[in-house]
C-alpha cells in the first residue's frame, strides 16, 4: 500500500530505493495512481504542495497529475498551490522514473511537504487512501554528514522507530520526517504492517565514509482484518 524510498543522487541511493519498487512488481498492472510526497529542501511553503502543473515529464516519458484526486483535496486548508515548492525540488522528481520503470500506467499526486503536522499529511492520505490502485510514496533520506560508524547506529534507531510506526521522528533523523510520520500516523490507524527492506548509506554505495548520508526504504503493506 505504501513505500518509503529515499531521494539522494541515483549512484549514492539508487540501489536503496530500487530495492523497494522492485516489490511492486505484482502490482505492475493494479497500481494506478501514485500519491507521492517529499520534503521541501529550498522553497519554504506552508502546507502541502501540489504543482499547480498538468504533468511531469521525465526522459522516460510523460506522466499526467491526477486531476480527481487534486479536485479531492481542494477543500483541505492545508493543501496550496506553488510552482515555486516544486521548480527546483528533487525530492519527488527523482522517484518518477522509478516508478515508470515499475508501473505500467499511472497517474500521479505530487505533494512538496513543507511546514506540516503528522496529522494534517494523515488526513491529506486518508483522503486520498483509495483501493489496491492507488500507491503512497513518501520520499525521505535518513541521517546526514555523520561519520560512517555513528549513521549506521543512528539509521538503525530510526528504521526501528519506524517499523514500530512511531510518530515522534526528528528532520535530524529523516529530511522527510513530517511525511515520514504522517504516513505511520496513519499507518497506526489502519493498522498497516512495515517492513525494513533496505538500510545502507553513501559509504555502503559511491561515497567515503567521514561524512555520510543515510538511506533506508520500507514497505508497509494492508492487513486482512481477520489476521490482525
Amino acid at each position: 500500500k505504501a513505500i518509503i524510498a529515499p531521494h539522494a543522487g541515483y549512484i549514492y541511493s539508487g540501489p536503496v530505493a530500487a530495492s523497494v519498487y522492485a516489490l511492486l512488481a505484482p502490482a505492475r498492472r493494479s497500481i494506478t495512481r501514485v500519491v507521492l510526497l517529499g520534503p521541501t529542501h529550498r522553497v519554504a511553503v506552508r502546507g502541502l504542495a501540489l504543482p499547480g502543473c498538468s504533468a511531469f515529464a521525465t526522459p522516460l516519458g510523460t506522466v499526467e497529475i491526477d486531476p480527481t484526486a487534486v479536485e479531492a483535496l481542494r477543500g483541505l486548508p492545508q493543501v496550496v498551490v506553488s510552482a515555486q515548492a516544486h521548480a527546483l525540488e528533487h525530492s519527488l522528481e527523482v522517484h518518477v522514473p522509478f516508478l515508470q520503470t515499475a508501473i505500467e500506467k499511472f497517474t500521479l499526486v505530487p505533494l512538496a511537504v513543507g511546514q506540516a503536522s503528522a496529522q494534517e499529511v494523515a488526513e491529506v492520505l486518508d483522503a486520498l487512501w483509495g483501493g489496491p490502485e492507488t500507491l503512497i510514496v513518501v520520499s525521505s533520506d535518513l541521517s546526514h554528514y555523520l561519520s560512517y560508524a555513528d549513521a549506521q547506529a543512528v539509521d538503525r534507531a530510526t528504521a526501528q522507530a519506524i517499523l514500530g510506526l512511531g510518530t515522534d521522528l526528528s528532520h535530524e533523523q529523516a529530511c522527510g520526517a513530517t511525511p515520514v510520520m504522517g504516513l505511520t500516523h496513519l499507518a497506526r490507524r489502519r493498522g498497516l504492517k512495515p517492513e525494513l527492506i533496505d538500510l545502507r548509506n553513501s559509504g555502503d554505495t559511491a561515497g567515503d565514509k567521514n561524512r555520510v548520508v543515510g538511506y533506508g526504504s520500507f514497505a508497509f503493506y494492508e492487513v486482512a482484518a481477520d489476521a490482525r
